[in-house]
């Protein structure tokens, strides 16, 4: 049995332009351009196909479409929580629950029908007002992907507060530069987190997040591992605290989330914070809940539940936007399927069939994450079909960083065929930025193994010259010439805008009559198709290769390289020195029991000259025990670059903002002794 192909959304609304406003077009190229040059009339049919309520009209869909400072639906109003909680009642009546979750700890999944998630939210709700938070205030979270956050999200984004939060993961100076900049009137925390089978107590980080945030008002304390705690454990003087329980408990009777400003604050999210203080990035509740349904919708596929029985999974931490973007699904109508645990099971017996039980359990029918989780499952030979029953699996997602080509084949050769066919795989590219995506797939769409199927509707994405150039079948800078309603509405604490525009604007500022452009700092290639244009993400162009005069983005060199079987991980920087010819070292992760020995140092370099070309070629080769990486799992190219380069380590490694910081002592002593012998 294989799960049934229902029709594409991205159909059912061509079908709806075509009866409802007489728009027909002869391809996906044809669409995309009408949605990229006629925005308001793209933007205004998203509103409209799925059905945006709001009791006073706006009195134009865009005003002033310049980037910064276009102004999106003026006068029209709404809410994040009460758009995904209007499907509440019809997918009850249908037999739907709203999120499916399990972690390390239960032996199953288990459900939170729709009733229960609007009652929680409503009583969290009535006690955030009850705490005195108003519109405006800031409610930050230090939670695990559970359903308790969901719950508190919305419960946020109800009463008009700005959410924001961190992973437990996370430590306590990456925590306090995130919240200590937007002020926070209340936290709700979690008092530990169970991951890779081992049980994490942080009760002492929240001590110290807490001590560094003054304006704190109330604590909300989820207890989680240990029953037995408390939110009175913290209580200090000015500080009012609370437990989680009894903040849900009651009955709010008829509560409906407040009627918002389009742009209205929802919540605050950051950069990636390896160097200096993170970007706290605003993004405003309209254009949030316009980008979610477009982007999951009509180019994820991913249907009201009602109608076709869809459960989302998207492996995410809180601290990814992906968790945001999981959470979106509800926008829609759609079941949301949480997992929280490590992907990789027990650290002492590694597991990586364990999302696969779970997707499995849980009916998942549409799966999504990092690209490193799909080459980790490559690398441990995992067969998820032998880890349960996935014949309601339709569908594929994955996006942080380039998929491999030899991660396609193995999605396609080891997960069930749908309709007779591989499965529809879709990876995406996009970020936190603007919470969406500029290129993805779309259902209608062949797939080429290697690249993304298409520019997503509304994102008017190009590929730039460094001199503004527009360039095809090029690589180039990837930019958005047109503003989009999820871009940011502004930075905390940027009053003049010039953190805003230093960061997307700096490189096509806008002279001589020309608009200014969105630089997003990803190379990309635009690949002409017959009906789109494929796209090829090449890494940032931040940590681009430059050899011998021919850049070059990193993704090319780690398909080559992690495609051999000792190599585990990989990163590569190019040092580039005016006047002074490239040096471009290559750090190894291997097997266990392995060492970079003569032999396969050479083996490494025939692979990379054969598999791409000898400008490819690294100079040196180490091996090293693992890769630095974001909290969100990227690799850090640019700041080990600037490590080697000379900086100081504290000006651009944050440890705290690291997964896996104890590896960064093993690049600063090597900077320090490559620094020595050239002095």
């Amino acid at each position: 049995m294989t799960a049934l192909l229902p029709t594409p959304r991205i159909t059912l609304y061509q079908q709806w332009l075509q009866a409802q406003q007489g728009l027909h077009f002869d391809s996906y190229d044809a669409l995309w351009r009408w949605s990229t040059s006629d925005l308001p009339a793209f933007w205004q049919s998203v509103w409209d196909y799925f059905g945006i309520e709001s009791p006073t009209p706006h009195r134009a869909v865009l005003e002033n479409p310049v980037m910064p400072g276009a102004r999106w639906f003026p006068g029209a109003q709404l809410n994040f929580a009460r758009q995904a909680l209007r499907h509440a009642d019809a997918a009850h009546a249908a037999g739907h629950p709203a999120i499916v979750f399990q972690n390390e700890r239960l032996v199953a999944p288990v459900d939170m029908p729709w009733p229960e998630l609007v009652r929680q939210v409503g009583a969290f709700a009535a006690s955030l007002k009850a705490a005195g938070v108003q519109h405006g205030d800031r409610v930050c979270a230090y939670l695990p992907n559970t359903p308790h956050t969901v719950v508190a999200f919305l419960a946020c984004a109800s009463v008009g507060a700005i959410w924001s939060v961190c992973s437990p993961d996370m430590g306590p100076v990456a925590v306090l530069d995130r919240f200590r900049q937007i002020a926070p009137k209340v936290l709700v925390a979690v008092d530990g987190q169970v991951w890779g089978g081992v049980t994490h107590d942080r009760r002492p980080v929240l001590r110290e997040v807490l001590a560094g945030l003054p304006s704190l008002q109330h604590l909300v304390l989820l207890a989680d591992v240990d029953p037995t705690a408390r939110g009175a454990d913290f209580a200090r003087e000015g500080l009012a605290t609370h437990d989680f329980a009894d903040w849900v408990s009651g009955d709010p009777g008829t509560w409906q989330p407040d009627w918002l400003p389009f742009e209205h604050p929802l919540w605050v999210v950051y950069s990636s914070g390896t160097t200096g203080l993170p970007k706290p990035i605003v993004h405003g509740h309209g254009g949030i809940v316009l980008e979610l349904l477009k982007g999951g919708v009509l180019h994820d596929d991913i249907a009201p539940t009602v109608e076709s029985g869809e459960r989302f999974h998207w492996f995410s931490s809180t601290g990814w936007i992906m968790w945001n973007a999981q959470v979106g699904a509800l926008l829609g109508g759609t079941t949301i399927c949480l997992f929280d645990g490590n992907p990789g099971g027990p650290a002492k017996r590694p597991d990586w069939g364990t999302l696969w039980r779970f997707a499995a359990h849980a009916g998942v029918t549409w799966f999504g994450a990092g690209a490193a989780f799909y080459a980790s499952c490559l690398k441990a030979d995992v067969q998820p079909r032998q880890e349960g029953d996935l014949s309601k699996l339709r569908a594929i997602g994955s996006t942080g960083s380039p998929l491999s080509d030899e991660c396609y084949q193995w999605i396609w050769d080891r997960l069930p065929k749908v309709g007779g066919q591989d499965i529809w795989l879709n990876p995406i590219s996009g970020g936190t930025d603007f919470a969406g995506a500029f290129v993805g797939g779309v259902r209608t769409l062949p797939v080429h193994k290697g690249e993304m199927q298409c520019r997503f509707l509304g994102a008017a994405v190009a590929a730039y010259s460094e001199d503004g150039r527009e360039l095809v079948d090029e690589v180039g800078e990837l930019v958005c010439t047109q503003p989009m309603p999820s871009m940011p509405l502004f930075f905390w604490n940027d009053p003049d805008g010039q953190r805003y525009r230093e960061s997307y604007f700096d490189m096509y500022p806008g002279s001589k009559g020309k608009p200014a452009v969105w630089r997003h700092g990803d190379w990309i290639r635009l690949v002409p198709r017959a009906d789109t244009c494929g796209a090829i993400i090449y890494g940032r162009s931040d940590a681009t290769i430059n050899r011998h005069g021919i850049r070059m983005g990193t993704s090319e060199l780690y398909r080559a390289v992690e495609a051999q079987p000792e190599v585990l991980d990989s990163l590569v920087v190019d040092l580039e020195y005016l006047g002074r010819e490239s040096w471009m070292p290559l750090f190894v992760v291997l097997r266990e029991g392995l060492v970079l020995d003569a032999e396969l140092d050479k083996r490494l370099r025939g692979a990379i000259r054969s598999a791409l070309s000898a400008r490819h070629v690294p100079n040196d080769i180490y091996q090293v025990a693992a890769i630095p990486r974001t909290l969100s799992g990227k690799k850090m190219e640019l700041p080990v670059k600037k490590l080697l380069m000379g900086a100081a380590p504290e000006q651009v490694l944050n440890p705290d903002a690291m997964a896996n910081a104890s590896c960064v002592a093993w690049f600063v002593d090597f900077a320090r002794r490559r620094q020595a012998a050239r002095t």
